[in-house]
Parts: C-alpha cells; structure tokens; sequence
C-alpha cells in the first residue's frame, strides 16, 4: 500500500473554468486533496478545447485528473444552496471568474466565510480584485502581454513579426501555481493557530507574468534600462545559447559559470579563451558574449547534435538538445523517472501517456498519485451530494 499523500483530508472546492483556477487544483489533487470540481451541467468549456477521442478532450484527461467532478447551476437557489453546504465542510475553495461574479450570485467571501470562517478562498482573475482593470476581461494571453514577458519573446531587431507565445498557456500555469501556493500557506496558519480565520487570496494573470521579470523593475528604477529581447541568450549569463549543429538541430549550452565555462572552451579547442584574463568573470563574459557566441557556434555546426552534446556531457558542460514531445515521451530517464507514464482513461476507452506531477513524494510513486484520471461531468453527482451532504444528487 502506497502512504497517504500529504494533503489527504484537506477538501478544496473548484469553482473554475478553463485553465487557470483548474491548474491550482490539479497541483492540490496531485497531492492528495479531496477536489470538487464544480461545473455548470453542459460542463467546464476546457472539455472542448484540443484533440478529441470518443468525443472527449484528451488535454481534460490530465486537467481533471484526481478530482470528484459535480454539476450545478449556480444560477439557481438549490445550486447556490448546494455550494453552501459544501462550504461548511471543506478547508478551501479556488475560484477563477471576473471579479465580483461570486458577489452578485450571492457566494461572495463574506457570505461562505461566514458559514466556515476558516475556509480559505483563493480568487485567480486577470487584474485582480481591485485597481483601475479589474472589470476588464482577460485570457492568459492578456497576462503575457502586459507582465512584459511577450515584448522579451520578440526577435531581436524584428519588428513586422508578431512576438510567439512560448508555446503554453504560462501566465494561467503560473498563476495557477502560485495559487496553489499560496491555498497551502492559508492552510497552514489556521492549522497553526486554532483561531486563525481562512484568508482571501488574490492572484492575477499580469501579477504573476510580471513576477518572473528578475531583476528589470529596479534596473529600470535605477539606470532607466529597458531590457530588450535577446533571443536565446540571456543578458545577465554568459555564455547561455542556443547553436545550430551541421545536421540542422538545435543545441542549448549553459556555460555560466566560470569552472564550467573553462571546460566548455577546453572542449571545443578554444583554450585560448579559456583563459582570457577578460573572460574569468561572468561580468567579462557577459561584455564579450558574442565573441564567445561565434566561438561555440563555428564548433557546433561541424558537428551533429548527438555527438556535440556527448562530447560536452563527458566535459560536463550543461547541455541538451531540443526536445520535442516526441524526445520526451521516449526518453529512458523520463521513462526510469516515470514522468512519463502510460494510464487507462476509461472515459476515452483507451490507456494513453500522462505526465508525472512535478513533484515527488517518498512511499508513492508517480503512477500512485494518479487516482484516476479525468471524469465524466457529474461523475460524483451521488457520491458528493447524496453521500456527503446527505441530500438527493443533482
């Protein structure tokens, strides 16, 4: 028998609808909390997004993994009544709609906590619950482009490209975690303190994308510096790039540190910068950076990528190839590790690969903290409302 994953017993309540709200209860799920996903009866729009088996979204199978999914029309009394009740009885609740939604249909903060004044609620938007664009509508993309890190994806010297998306939705995933986050710090102060009351959480799209900005906001405070978009390189490491090989793939390189920068210049016969007396430092590096960068480059491209990478790995320099999903899924440590692991969706009628929670807990594995995956709506209808509340299912 596997241990009890930490968050056994702790129940959270998912008022969510697409990405991120959901996100944050995925990461409490996969730690063991008992999450009610509550959707309206024609069921979260996220069902519908991505490929499809069996008519059902194969993205949604990981997305509503380890949650007990319910349907309710929050628009109705009994719906309302419904979160009420389960309110009473849970430690949390995560919601993601505008801000002041829950206030109008009459399941704000002040009415649930005054039925559990220990719940916390976690409210995820795309402003926040104040300031001048809290009433403003958002997607994650919305996040991306005001948090500053879309102008950082541009192509340096480009200007009639539109700057790409990193690929996923980052600023919902990043928000999403640090809900998470901030669900288990509530949590742990009233569990620390028998008169402790659940606290509001407030976390935003632009908020959360803007905090992965490093050290821009004093630079620009200070000197007035605007950090433009550097491509694969980085400004503040050296070297840290991303080179082309003769066979057409890509390799990154992380040589920023100084140990490691050394070896790295050993390795591809440039010893003489090696040891450059202005090369010894990051802060020397980072001023010669394309001097290094044409360096490692002419050397890259006499190589294929698999051969330049095994090279730098026995001179242990940080490399990899670019994955893509492809590499991951066949990859032996990913597969020793059990990131990737095949599971059985009985809503899709078909075993298919998930991903591991990116965290691990010793005494269970990465395929035991995946309980189930993702159910039909209203799969738990009787179970929560019969069961738990002791009333008729929806």
């Amino acid at each position: 028998m596997p241990m009890p994953l930490p968050l056994h017993g702790f129940r959270v309540i998912e008022l969510g609808h697409y990405i991120a709200g959901p996100f944050a209860a995925r990461m409490l799920a996969d730690m063991g909390a008992e999450v009610i996903k509550i959707e309206p009866p024609e069921g979260d729009p996220h069902r519908g997004w991505g490929s499809q088996v069996n008519g059902h979204a194969v993205w949604f199978s990981i997305h509503g993994r380890n949650k007990l999914c319910v349907s309710l029309d929050l628009k109705s009394e009994e719906g309302r009544a419904k979160v009420k009740a389960l309110a009473a009885r849970s430690d949390a609740l995560i919601e993601n709609f505008r801000p002041g939604y829950l206030e109008r249909i009459g399941l704000g903060p002040e009415v649930l906590q005054a039925i559990n004044p220990k719940l916390t609620i976690a409210r995820v938007s795309g402003y926040g619950q104040d300031g001048p664009y809290r009433d403003k509508p958002a997607f994650g993309s919305i996040g991306e482009a005001m948090g500053g890190i879309r102008h950082l994806t541009a192509t340096p010297g480009v200007t009639d490209h539109p700057p790409p998306r990193c690929g996923v939705s980052i600023a919902d995933d990043i928000a999403g975690i640090y809900a998470a986050m901030a669900v288990l710090g509530s949590a742990w102060a009233v569990k620390a303190d028998p008169a402790a009351k659940g606290r509001v959480i407030d976390v935003d799209l632009v908020s959360s994308v803007f905090s992965l900005m490093e050290g821009m906001l004093p630079e620009y405070g200070l000197f007035g510096w605007v950090r433009q978009p550097q491509g694969a390189a980085l400004p503040t490491a050296a070297p840290t790039n991303t080179y082309l090989c003769a066979d057409g793939k890509w390799l990154c390189i992380g040589g920023n540190s100084d140990a490691i920068y050394r070896r790295l210049m050993a390795t591809i016969g440039r010893g003489d910068l090696g040891t450059d007396p202005r090369l010894q430092t990051n802060i020397g590096r980072c001023a010669h950076v394309a001097e290094i960068d044409a360096a490692i480059g002419a050397w890259t491209r006499t190589l294929p990528a698999a051969e330049a990478e095994r090279r730098l790995e026995a001179a242990e320099v940080p490399v990899s190839r670019l994955y893509d999903m492809k590499d991951c899924a066949e990859d032996p440590h990913f597969r020793a590790r059990q990131t990737v692991m095949e599971v059985e969706d009985p809503l899709l009628g078909t075993k298919l690969l998930h991903p591991a929670a990116p965290f691990r807990f010793d005494g269970v594995s990465p395929p035991e903290m995946v309980r189930w995956t993702a159910p039909a709506v209203g799969a738990h209808n009787d179970l929560v409302f019969r069961e738990l509340l002791g009333g008729e299912s929806a």
